[in-house]
């Protein structure tokens, strides 16, 4: 028997990396199906090895997991990071907190990076951090052509698995090779092997980049629905206006035309974003209108 990860399931078949330089194709025991479980990527499971040398294996049990994500649709996560650029394509907020907020409601932790700073003069990405830090994510400035702020991204991904999303075009497959060139190197094994190209639109893949490191790449994305949420339940997923809850003149203010509302005036003192509380206004009337259809 052979431990390891799926890192990819496509058509019925897994494929499991052994923790050190070994990928197997593998089928699932029907016993899943019967009991209704399906093997997610990122789950740690048993392999019992059919064939060494061809790496061929079915899965025989799916160790308990620690989460389980629906979008993506993955297991034992620690951790998501959102790689926008500062420029070149122009970061997108509205999207960029549309994915924070799927992110809290998995429960997941975030960090956020803005990537291609050597574009921007660092006037952009120094914006960008004080809106984000200041509403209590991490920000870490990042620019795979000068190396800037890679060692950080490093330590922050080290012996964790991490879901990495972003728009196409903001660099994500250069900051992955950048953090670790050798991931480069696997990706193409792994591509061969199940006969697709290294970045599929489709599929979600988790990449051994160290000992103990994965990382869940993720298709880019143009847009995000935001599903299962009330419109009232939106302002728990603004770090900032949550730890104004209770300061408002009315219990349960949802911030937006009540009279004295502590979120308002702090929108206009500056301690919270104008383009996040905005932000909030268009997905609050966003997620009201679902409602109603």
């Amino acid at each position: 028997m052979t431990k390891g990860k799926i890192i990819k399931g496509i058509a019925g078949f897994y494929y499991v990396h052994d923790g050190h330089s070994r990928v197997y194709e593998c089928k699932a025991k029907g016993i899943f199906r019967s009991q209704g479980k399906k093997p997610l990527v990122g789950d740690d499971v048993a392999v019992d090895v059919l064939n060494e040398e061809e790496k061929l294996g079915n899965i025989t049990e799916i160790f308990p997991r620690k989460n389980s994500l629906i979008r993506p649709a993955s297991a034992n996560v620690d951790q998501a990071l959102v790689i926008f650029a500062v420029k070149e394509p122009e970061p997108n907020l509205n999207l960029l907190d549309r994915f924070l907020i799927m992110m809290g409601m998995q429960e997941i932790p975030c960090h956020i990076c803005f990537n291609k700073v050597d574009l921007s003069g660092g006037d952009t990405a120094e914006r960008l951090a004080a809106i984000y830090g200041g509403a209590g994510y991490p920000v870490h400035s990042a620019s795979t052509y000068t190396g800037e702020g890679i060692e950080e991204i490093q330590t922050l991904l080290r012996e964790k698995t991490t879901v990495m999303a972003g728009p196409s075009g903001v660099g994500k497959s250069s900051v992955m090779n950048a953090v670790s060139p050798e991931a480069r190197m696997e990706t193409g094994e792994v591509s061969q092997k199940i006969k697709r190209g290294k970045h599929t639109t489709r599929h979600t893949e988790l990449f051994c980049v160290g000992e103990g490191t994965f990382l869940l790449d993720t298709p880019g994305f143009s847009s995000l629905a935001i599903e299962g949420l009330e419109c009232s339940e939106l302002r728990w997923y603004y770090p900032e206006m949550e730890k104004l809850e209770g300061s408002c003149r009315f219990q349960g203010c949802v911030h937006g035309k009540e009279p004295d509302c502590a979120v308002k005036r702090a929108v206009e003192d500056g301690t919270i974003s104008r383009e996040r509380y905005e932000n909030y206004l268009l997905l609050y009337e966003e997620l009201k209108s679902k409602k109603r259809y």
